[in-house]
């Protein structure tokens, strides 16, 4: 295991034997109303290049075959250097670095998704074609007390361009429910749009009061019950979306970067985050393409 600590971000990056989970700024500027992060983490502050390629340098020459790259805003990324620097020009130095043969982003902003963006990212050919756009409600008045800089139609145009891009991509997203003033027709709303859109997955959250937040003292808290039952339907629609996504799969060949064993099998992620098992072998940190037999549990199942 490679480990190093970041002082200035007061954080540690962990690399374990497969997936090594980069850092590469903090803070943010976004000021959702529901996030107490900005005040507790403070402004965007972003790690030099030079750092982090020497960082993912050293996780490559572990055999770490994938890192993910994360912080608290990842298309801040560069906001607070004088130079014009930004998310994608730190992605075109990682795909440079020899050994590393996958780069998978965290949660990321949709507005940076644009033509210019993507028309740059495609020729990356380590990036993984799967990207977790924050959505958080599908409904313009929910997103506007929210803080949430783009409306439901901006945030599809997004998607409509990462499925231009990346014919099998995957696309998972956040969602918070109950969010004060939530009225039936608004869930109904997110409800529609998340079929609409089709994620893979999408993880569910019911919302929760943080002191010091605007959405903490708003008018027309919602019931717990309620909540509750919104959360159900979307876990629901979620669980659904993901084995219809998967079923597409079976009987086709898929490239996986075996992780861990599970009893009798070893089981890993394709680029587009499905996870696949198959009979247990000594394969672990390998990439190899498996034909898929079936879906079970949310998972694939097939042989090397």
């Amino acid at each position: 295991m490679y480990q190093k600590e970041f002082l200035d971000f007061g954080t540690t990056s962990y690399t374990e034997k497969t997936r090594a989970v980069v850092k590469v700024q903090d803070g943010c500027d976004r000021f959702c109303s529901y996030c107490i992060i900005p005040y507790a983490r403070g402004h965007v502050r972003s790690r030099k290049i030079e750092s982090i390629v020497e960082e993912v340098k050293a996780i490559a020459e572990e055999g770490i075959k994938e890192v993910v790259i994360t912080g608290i805003h990842v298309a801040s990324y560069g906001k607070d250097f004088k130079e014009d620097i930004g998310l994608i020009d730190l992605l075109e130095e990682i795909n440079k670095i020899e050994g590393i043969k996958r780069i998978r982003l965290s949660s990321i902003e949709p507005t940076i998704i644009t033509e210019e963006f993507l028309a740059r990212l495609t020729k990356l050919e380590k990036i993984c074609d799967h990207f977790h756009l924050s959505l958080q409600s599908g409904c313009d008045e929910t997103l506007k007390r929210m803080n949430r800089r783009y409306t439901a139609e901006e945030f599809k145009e997004c998607t409509e361009l990462l499925k231009k891009a990346y014919p099998n991509v995957a696309l998972t997203t956040d969602i918070i429910v109950g969010f004060p003033g939530e009225t039936d027709e608004e869930f109904e709303k997110t409800y529609q749009f998340l079929k609409d859109i089709n994620f893979y997955m999408m993880h569910i959250f019911k919302y929760s009061p943080r002191k010091g937040t605007k959405a903490a003292v708003m008018a027309n808290q919602i019931d717990g019950k309620l909540k509750e039952e919104r959360s159900r339907r979307l876990i629901e629609l979620s669980r659904k979306n993901e084995i219809e996504h998967n079923e597409r799969y079976i009987g086709k060949e898929v490239e996986v970067l075996f992780e861990e064993r599970e009893g009798d099998y070893i089981k890993g992620h394709t680029t587009n985050y499905m996870v696949v098992k198959v009979p247990y072998k000594e394969i672990e940190n390998t990439i190899e393409k498996v034909k898929v037999e079936k879906e079970e549990n949310l998972e694939l199942v097939g042989n090397v």
